[in-house]
């Protein structure tokens, strides 16, 4: 039952006091812990860590300790921010109201996923990567990046469930999307390590027998 607010806000509306949320182009609410609001709202967690990787790059240029080989990773990241907005806009779409979404807009497009392998292509081939796993926290930067990469793996598995429900979402091109983006975020790190001279530090995993003695 939707209360009525005592007070006027330009963003509470007291609708959601009752566990639903609304979707996009429809009247129609859902739980919100419906499989779709957990995909588009894991989403939503991943613009959220971007963002804090985009301010610790500001940060850096503004107090001129920026590296020039990653003086252009603040206008990618921005682009990457937007982009992912249209994923979310995508997951948040009633499924009757498909006709309405707009490719780069509401909808991710096959373009887009070209571009993304673009320019992972392009950064992998700038650094030499590590074959083992890392151990996030080199930088403050690289940490940050980390936390978005995970943070999409997750809006990746929530797609996942949605799709075994959702076929347009399977035939569609969000998760081709989240699946390049979480890698690209992970090279980015990498990158973001070299241009302040730190090299990543390895997992070293245990030796199985020391897993298994005997």
């Amino acid at each position: 039952m939707t209360r009525q607010l005592p007070y006027e806000s330009a963003v509470a509306t007291g609708r959601g006091d009752d566990g639903s949320t609304g979707l996009l182009y429809s009247q129609d609410r859902v739980p919100k812990d419906d499989l779709r609001t957990e995909a588009f709202g894991t989403v939503d967690e991943a613009v959220a860590a971007l963002g804090l990787a985009r301010s610790e790059l500001q940060m850096k240029e503004q107090y001129g300790v920026l590296a020039a080989s990653i003086g252009g990773l603040g206008e990618l990241l921005l682009r990457l921010l937007r982009e992912l907005f249209v994923v979310g806009a995508e997951l948040a779409t009633a499924p009757a109201s498909r006709d309405r979404q707009q490719g780069g807009v509401s909808q991710v497009t096959v373009a887009m996923v070209g571009a993304l392998d673009a320019t992972l292509r392009e950064v992998e081939a700038s650094i030499e990567l590590p074959r083992e796993f890392v151990v996030p926290g080199e930088t403050r930067l690289s940490a940050t990046l980390e936390l978005a990469r995970t943070i999409v793996r997750r809006a990746e598995r929530r797609t996942v469930s949605l799709a075994s429900a959702d076929p347009a979402i399977a035939d569609g091109h969000v998760l081709p999307y989240l699946n390049r983006l979480a890698d690209l975020l992970w090279i980015l790190s990498r990158a973001a390590e070299r241009a302040e001279a730190r090299g990543a530090t390895m997992a070293r995993s245990p030796r199985p027998t020391d897993l298994h003695p005997g």
